[in-house]
């Protein structure tokens, strides 16, 4: 299977599962993330039609920016982003997916030149491992980052657990939706809120019959390649 073939695959999943769901056609954004790829990958990612990319580190994030800065692509930041290094990567960012404390945001504030379109993380399973506001932190927190300039709650973002069934699965989806729903009608001016990031490889056709407006993308793109 060659990227391209692996593209056209993802895409026509994505279809029928907007359909299942009686759902727009294009109402998906499908993100490609291409941590553990080189440059060559990712750019042939982008001539296969996704144009939508993804990093989760912010060394690797600016390598692949500058290095794909000839091509149309929008940039979104998935992982853990330190307070120290927000200065160095916020302002290359179209989406970032991992907003998960009020510090952070302060600090992304601080250092945006522009508005930036932020999901808040939120841990729906309560795994201690994973990071994000609880369900009842995301709906109490959203009233102090609407005060702040340059942040844009434009969704939620979640993580399943790697183990998670279907059965599972489908209630974190589902559960994430409707705090989603809960946020949007506060009708706050910046935190419109009406986007889900979630989904990945092994389970963004659950996703997106949940509700998930982007799903996060990566091995399914490169799997049997060398």
């Amino acid at each position: 299977m060659t990227i391209s073939e692996n593209v056209q695959n993802v895409l026509d999943n994505v279809s029928k599962s907007e359909k299942h769901a009686c759902r727009a056609e294009n109402s998906v954004t499908v993100i490609g993330v291409t941590k553990y790829v080189d440059e060559i990958a990712a750019r042939q990612l982008v001539i296969s039609g996704i144009n939508n990319l993804a990093e989760n580190r912010v060394d690797l994030f600016l390598d692949k920016y500058h290095a794909l800065d000839d091509l149309d692509i929008t940039w979104h930041l998935i992982g853990t982003l330190q307070r120290r290094k927000v200065k160095d990567v916020i302002n290359y960012v179209d989406y970032f997916h991992a907003l998960d404390s009020m510090k952070l945001a302060q600090e992304i504030s601080k250092r945006a030149e522009h508005e930036i379109n932020c999901f808040l993380q939120v841990n729906v399973s309560g795994e201690e491992s994973k990071h994000g506001f609880t369900k009842e932190e995301a709906f109490d927190i959203v009233k102090d980052l609407n005060e702040l300039k340059n942040i844009k709650i434009v969704g939620l973002m979640t993580m399943a657990p790697f183990d998670a069934q279907e059965e599972e699965l489908a209630v974190i989806f589902s559960q994430t939706k409707e705090l989603q729903e809960a946020i949007s009608k506060l009708n706050l001016p910046n935190i419109p809120c009406t986007e889900l990031s979630m989904g990945m490889s092994r389970d963004y056709q659950l996703a997106i019959e949940n509700g998930a407006t982007f799903v996060r993308i990566g091995s399914e793109f490169f799997k049997e390649r060398d």
